[in-house]
């Protein structure tokens, strides 16, 4: 019953953090120390995270069955070949890339080396100040139909940089969008299409971990855990989404510097264990 109760707090924990620029590995790492948890481990992290990802499917269903759809047509139709869906998909795939090669050959320090806790304070806070600078300074003039493969790739390879936790996947993404120049609802948009295959595939891959893997739980509390993320994931998605069109990401950049500041003082004092 404890550890249901665990992982219905990490849960809705997942939820809240997974689409905001703060870092939910961060916050699945850091939580559960403070409860006096223990790490949860990474193959809980990764398949909690399919929750959140299930209600991007959904709440962006439309878009995504235009872009599927559109890009199967153009393998074998060449009319669809320069339509702006067609390019997405593609966009979508090769911006994948970098984080499931780095993710398969960078496995064992993902889950042992990458979550020290110095580490995630650090992450936190430096590319907090990245997020910061990034939206202060980015042009926001760029819409997403003025997407390249180019700028793809360069957001793909940010994203690969959230393979270490307190990085933020939504966090880097972003900051990559905004350095190009592009709208912060266009680099949100983005950011959540391009983390569909790459979240979901880590959550497949880890599934066989669930059992007896690296996982503090087992099946029963993981199931919980990635329902109760979705439900809250949906909710996060419409309200940032609306956030963005009219707020600049200040918030969440005092945010992580802030938590990042506390862990690595926690961590100082001894309060915390790495």
């Amino acid at each position: 019953m404890l550890d249901l109760l665990k992982a219905v707090v990490l849960g809705t924990l997942q939820g809240l953090t997974e689409f905001l620029p703060i870092s939910s590995s961060a916050h699945l790492r850091i939580f559960p120390e403070l409860f006096g948890w223990g790490d949860p481990g990474a193959a809980f992290t990764a398949v909690v995270q399919i929750g959140t990802e299930l209600a991007v499917l959904i709440y962006f269903r439309e878009d995504i069955w235009r872009i599927g759809s559109t890009w199967v047509r153009s393998l074998f139709q060449a009319e669809y070949r320069g339509h702006l869906d067609a390019r997405m998909g593609w966009f979508i795939i090769v911006g994948s890339l970098p984080i499931v090669v780095l993710g398969i050959l960078l496995k064992d320090l993902i889950e042992q080396d990458f979550r020290s806790l110095w580490i995630v304070g650090t992450t936190l806070i430096v590319f907090g100040i990245v997020l910061g600078l990034a939206d202060r300074f980015g042009r926001n003039d760029r819409p997403i139909k003025k997407l390249t493969l180019r700028d793809a790739v360069l957001m793909g390879m940010a994203q690969a940089m959230a393979l270490v936790p307190g990085v933020s996947r939504s966090g880097a993404t972003l900051s990559m969008g905004r350095i190009l120049g592009y709208e912060r609802a266009a680099a949100t948009r983005f950011a959540f299409l391009l983390a569909i295959p790459a979240v979901v595939g880590a959550g497949v891959f880890q599934l066989s971990e669930i059992p007896d893997g690296d996982n503090a739980y087992g099946w029963g509390p993981t199931i919980v855990g990635t329902v109760v993320s979705f439900v809250v994931g949906y909710a996060v998605i419409a309200w940032l989404l609306r956030w963005v069109t009219t707020r600049t990401y200040t918030p969440f950049v005092v945010y992580r510097v802030a938590l990042g500041g506390a862990v690595l003082v926690l961590l100082s004092t001894g309060v915390l264990a790495a």
